[in-house]
């Protein structure tokens, strides 16, 4: 379905109503509760696919929904949906639900708000919406996914990528946890899997929104309340492997040296460079070094660097590629190093569905709310839905731009703005055209 259009069964259109007592709405102290599965001594969250903490909090939230007026459902990969059924019917696409959520997994000492935000409002805004409205003429939905982060597993995005038939269990049964525990025993220690009781992962959707704090200072520093994700970055890992020539650091004179450390210190400085000159909003990180053999009077004899590149369009991360590595190849060859690459992930740009961020627009406007079209620098479950289905993504603001750690924050009031938004795209969504 490439085109999103939703038509209620009486083909009038509903305005952006009123939002009577949504005031009272109890996000915060949802969140705070939720945040005491997996919750650290030390502080933080750690809630990693198919653990205790994990099957604890997917399992309290699915008595949450059935509390809230919704029906629960798990799927075989371990996803939680919340339905509130909608009277309408027509043809099975008109009949697939429209659906909001996010994850429910965590990093190691994360926060609070990362993921958990968007499935929270989600189960509260449908609670919301079948008190004062009723029931809706298009099926809503709220799914609490299984698992994004990756965190336990050498495998992202598992919940979505699942769901929307992009991955099954035949590729990530094998893998292992640091513990050496399979994928394919995790699943079924947890109660999921494909001899479990519950419906398949694929599924069809008309459109999915997620409701997401932004991880990053932007919103917080400029000023404004909502984001609207305009694109998801496309992204591109290597390991770049720099090979040199051991030896003594006290007689071997500078000029003679093939020194791998330096001229991955080098390559490290023009990664900055060419980003800089790439301009925004290309941006490109070296996050982690390692030297052999790693002794402070021995010259390095090899050096591996990672490389993270990201940017909204896929012709400027290949060029920014192409650079570096041309400058990469002149800095080996000027100090008779070895030089070696290896890909290990390539992620495409997405585009969010242009209506639907037209509608959040609209819904900004008639609320006074202040917002700015924006990217999402970070990698999220709405680049995997898109492709299968019109998706959107809303962000809210984060302090100091702080993510993944315990001092991840995002203040009631924006957190409840941006629950605001989410109501009114649902009502229009599903009770409207």
């Amino acid at each position: 379905m490439t085109d999103f259009e939703v038509h209620a069964p009486s083909g009038t259109e509903r305005p952006i109503q009123p939002l009577p007592q949504l005031e009272q709405v109890e996000l915060k102290g949802m969140l705070d509760w939720l945040s005491t599965y997996g919750a650290d001594p030390q502080g933080g969250v750690t809630r990693l696919l198919y653990d205790q903490a994990w099957c604890e909090a997917q399992h309290a939230l699915a008595a949450k929904m059935q509390e809230k007026g919704l029906a629960p459902e798990f799927d075989q990969s371990g996803n939680l949906y919340g339905t509130l059924q909608g009277t309408g019917s027509g043809t099975e696409m008109e009949e697939a639900p429209i659906v909001t959520g996010s994850h429910i997994d965590t990093v190691v000492h994360g926060g609070k708000y990362d993921g958990a935000y968007g499935v929270v409002a989600g189960v509260l805004a449908l609670e919301y919406l079948q008190k004062h409205f009723g029931a809706p003429k298009r099926t809503l939905q709220v799914v609490s996914l299984c698992e994004e982060e990756g965190s336990r597993f050498p495998f992202a995005y598992w919940g979505s990528r699942s769901i929307t038939g992009v991955s099954g269990l035949e590729d990530v049964q094998h893998l292992k946890d640091q513990g050496g525990i399979t994928f394919a025993q995790a699943i079924r220690d947890a109660g999921f899997g494909p001899d479990s009781s519950y419906r398949s992962a694929s599924h069809t959707y008309v459109a999915f929104i997620e409701l997401h704090i932004e991880q990053g200072q932007v919103l917080e520093r400029l000023g404004h309340s909502i984001g609207i994700v305009s694109d998801i970055v496309g992204q591109k890992r290597f390991s770049i492997t720099v090979s040199g020539e051991a030896n003594h650091a006290g007689t071997t004179p500078m000029s003679w040296r093939k020194d791998a450390l330096a001229g991955a210190a080098e390559m490290i400085t023009a990664v900055r460079r060419i980003a800089l000159e790439a301009g925004e909003p290309l941006v490109a990180t070296v996050g982690r070094i390692t030297a052999d053999p790693g002794v402070g009077n021995v010259v390095a004899s090899r050096a591996v660097f990672s490389l993270d590149i990201r940017h909204i369009r896929q012709e400027s991360i290949d060029r920014c590629w192409h650079n570096m590595l041309q400058e990469f190849s002149r800095i080996a060859a000027e100090q008779q190093l070895g030089l070696n690459w290896e890909e290990h992930l390539s992620v495409t740009p997405t585009p969010m569905n242009e209506q639907m961020t037209s509608d959040i627009r609209d819904i900004c406007e008639v609320e006074q709310l202040s917002y700015m079209h924006m990217p999402s620098g970070a990698g999220h479950d709405s680049q995997i839905f898109q492709p299968a289905c019109p998706t959107a993504m809303i962000f809210v603001p984060s302090q100091d731009g702080i993510s993944h750690n315990p001092l991840e924050y995002t203040a009631e009031e924006d957190l409840m703005k941006g629950c605001r938004v989410l109501v009114q795209l649902l009502y229009k969504y599903g009770y409207g055209s």
